[in-house]
């Protein structure tokens, strides 16, 4: 029975359960990170109904959509460019490629810029892949998040985490297969959606990207239009984390390289040395500071090649649901590839693909 049929005593029990529960946290996670804690939660009630549910006949019906676990293709690992944060574009790893004259070119550069445009050089040195519409998007990673839904940061063991995204431009009702916490399920469009998920920056295929502008200003632009509102959260930082979400996947080298270039002209976006991804690799930091909220985040990349390891996010000051330097969400990107079937590993495993 859905709630357009429930009756007034229900309603009213539901208003007195929502005065006892504690008051909502006042930041919201990332969209990414929401969807990936959102899937987790259903998983955990799919499984509690399961045991109190009777048993089922053979032919029971397929188990309720799930949200795309990261809101970028994972080829490579979005993550999805970009998880590159996670689902996405394709780009082959490699050593940067970057000559002496583009290295002195960043020296008049604010140092969050110049180290962008040097990662913008590497990523546009690396290989472009084919990608067909009836292939997906492989991506294996480690992953940390905090769950807010008690009112308190309760922040997650590191667990492994799989997903295999579809290419085909859409909209499509399966989106792919995710495979978390030994479980293999289906990511399905998100529950109301009747028409499907169609490729977008939800759902960015690598055919898709390669579509964006790839003039900084303009792709600048264009996600400044695009991006989803956050409930009052400044629009630089939504910007700032949809790049995130598009970084780490397979994308095609031009785009990669202009994402990287809009992104150090967001105001506010600074460089660390002192960033690590959730398996504690150590590398050059990309962050920005959500002022408002007093929760930083950051983006992690390789010290020697550029590519793109990692994010992390935490808060900065103390807040009603956790202390400063509380974890809110961490990754670790260890696999991208192009595969032919969903829930299939590539028979070699390696970090191709990483933006």
């Amino acid at each position: 029975m859905n709630d357009r049929h429930a009756c007034p005593q229900r309603h009213d029990d539901r208003e007195e359960i929502a005065r006892l529960l504690p008051a909502p946290a006042d930041w919201d996670l990332p969209r990414a990170q929401h969807l990936r804690h959102k899937d987790l939660l259903m998983r955990h009630i799919d499984r509690d109904q399961a045991e109190t549910a009777t048993p089922e006949p053979a032919t029971a019906p397929v188990r309720r959509a799930r949200p795309l676990p990261r809101p970028a293709l994972v080829a490579s690992a979005a993550a999805l460019a970009l998880a590159a944060a996670g689902t996405t574009g394709a780009v082959l790893s490699g050593n940067g490629g970057h000559d002496d004259a583009a290295q002195h070119a960043t020296t008049d550069m604010r140092p969050a810029a110049a180290l962008l445009h040097r990662i913008s050089n590497a990523a546009a040195n690396h290989g472009t892949l084919t990608v067909r519409d009836d292939q997906f998007a492989y991506t294996r990673e480690k992953v940390r998040g905090a769950d807010l839904t008690s009112g308190k940061a309760v922040v997650s063991p590191l667990e492994d985490y799989e997903s295999w995204v579809s290419q085909k431009p859409g909209p499509l009702h399966t989106l792919g297969l995710v495979r978390a916490d030994g479980e293999t399920m289906p990511i399905n469009a998100e529950l109301g959606d009747t028409k499907g998920t169609p490729a977008g920056l939800g759902r960015p295929t690598y055919h898709w990207l390669a579509s964006l502008p790839t003039d900084p200003d303009k792709l600048l632009a264009y996600l400044y239009a695009k991006t989803p509102a956050a409930e009052g959260r400044e629009r630089d930082q939504a910007v700032f984390e949809q790049i995130g979400s598009l970084l780490g996947g397979l994308t095609p080298p031009r785009t990669a390289a202009a994402l990287y270039q809009a992104a150090a002209k967001i105001p506010g976006v600074d460089r660390s040395s002192r960033v690590r991804d959730a398996i504690g690799r150590p590398g050059l930091g990309i962050v920005r500071d959500d002022t408002r909220y007093g929760v930083r985040t950051e983006w992690v990349f390789d010290a020697k090649d550029y590519s793109f390891l990692g994010s992390r996010s935490y808060l900065t000051k103390d807040a009603s649901y956790g202390k400063a330097g509380t974890l809110l969400s961490s990754t670790a990107e260890l696999a991208h590839a192009v595969v032919d079937k969903a829930g299939v590993r590539p028979a070699a495993e390696d970090r191709t693909g990483t933006a």
